[in-house]
């Protein structure tokens, strides 16, 4: 057979290998779309503000588990993934819309708890819920929300304006999201091969919370434009904090130098890992789900930076010849590779 017919699967190229494969031929045609795909969110030109748009899917078997994830946690999780996109575009939501596509699993009563999370982020994010669409499914729910919002054409934050010698920084702490889904899973496995012994879950509020309810840092935003500190790029923590620097370093055209000892990890997330024989440091680097924002700044932010509780200095951008690599404790560098979570993977 040769190779022109022989099929690729999908898993091979993975999911970044899947959009980079769905997207090369794109040619945005208005000069309206100001940024098209290649961001956390499309930039459409209003003027003196700038619209951004940006959506996510969530599917359930792949993003979720309905054994222990609640309906309410999950609606407000669909809306809160999606306006973190747009934060990491230094841009404020405030509209969303919403699609579903049901089993006949489903009752009335179940998609009312799914929607009271959606209602419920709305309001404490202020955003409104304008429109979607619903359908049936052969099989499970997926949940489709776009999230809309603006900011002045000065103020959007692209992933591509990292520069040599910015600061690389993080808000709050990394690697709980993922220490709290390997304990739904471990109490999932438990309850499956005993059938009657309930999940233990006592103890560990933290990393369950990071998990099924996280939160967008809105705040950042606000402390970021009250320093008056105006971010070079930004990005959200969804798949890991490796994968998402390498987004900024390949959309820059930069290296990076991160410094392991930096990485924030909270104790309960620490205490977890080490009770199932994981390192802090490498959940931290690739776990994902944390929603946190990951940006560049200019060196002579960097009193201002640290006057600012919860942000973290990882390190600093370096040149493309010098690549991206982690300083270990002992001193020594590892090259920085992306390990985060793929959906396309069976088996992930």
């Amino acid at each position: 057979m040769s190779n022109k017919n022989k099929k690729q699967e999908i898993e091979t190229i993975g999911e970044f290998g899947l959009i980079r494969l769905l997207t090369s031929k794109i040619k945005l045609q208005h000069p309206s779309s100001v940024l098209g795909v290649g961001d956390d969110a499309a930039v459409l030109d209003m003027g003196d503000s700038q619209i951004v748009v940006t959506t996510d899917l969530l599917t359930e078997g792949i993003h979720f588990d309905l054994i222990y994830t609640p309906l309410k946690h999950l609606g407000y999780k669909a809306v809160v993934v999606n306006l973190s996109d747009v934060y990491a575009m230094n841009a404020r939501p405030s509209q969303i819309l919403v699609s579903i596509a049901v089993s006949a699993k489903f009752s009335t009563d179940m998609i009312e708890e799914l929607y009271e999370g959606m209602h419920l982020a709305c309001e404490l994010y202020g955003v409104d819920m304008v429109g979607g669409d619903t359908s049936s499914s052969l099989t499970g729910i997926t949940i489709c929300v776009t999230a809309i919002g603006s900011a002045h054409k000065d103020k959007i934050t692209r992933r591509s304006g990292a520069k040599e010698n910015d600061l690389v920084c993080v808000s709050g702490d990394l690697g709980g999201a993922f220490m709290g889904l390997q304990l739904l899973e471990r109490e999932k496995r438990v309850y499956s091969e005993s059938g009657n012994i309930q999940p233990d879950l006592s103890g560990y509020d933290y990393v369950l919370e990071r998990q099924l309810k996280p939160e967008a840092r809105h705040d950042v935003i606000k402390w970021l434009d009250e320093k008056g500190i105006q971010p070079t790029s930004m990005i959200d923590i969804s798949d890991g904090l490796s994968s998402e620097i390498l987004h900024i370093c390949d959309a820059s055209g930069v290296g990076c130098k991160l410094y392991a000892e930096k990485i924030p990890v909270a104790e309960d997330t620490r205490k977890t890992a080490e009770e199932m024989g994981l390192e802090a440091v490498t959940i931290a680097l690739n776990g994902g789900e944390d929603y946190e924002l990951l940006f560049t700044a200019p060196l002579d932010a960097y009193e201002a930076l640290t006057a600012i509780e919860g942000i973290t200095i990882l390190g600093h951008i370096t040149s493309k010849s010098e690549g991206s690599c982690l300083v270990l404790q002992d001193g020594s560098l590892a090259g920085i590779s992306a390990l985060g979570w793929n959906s396309m993977k069976s088996g992930d």
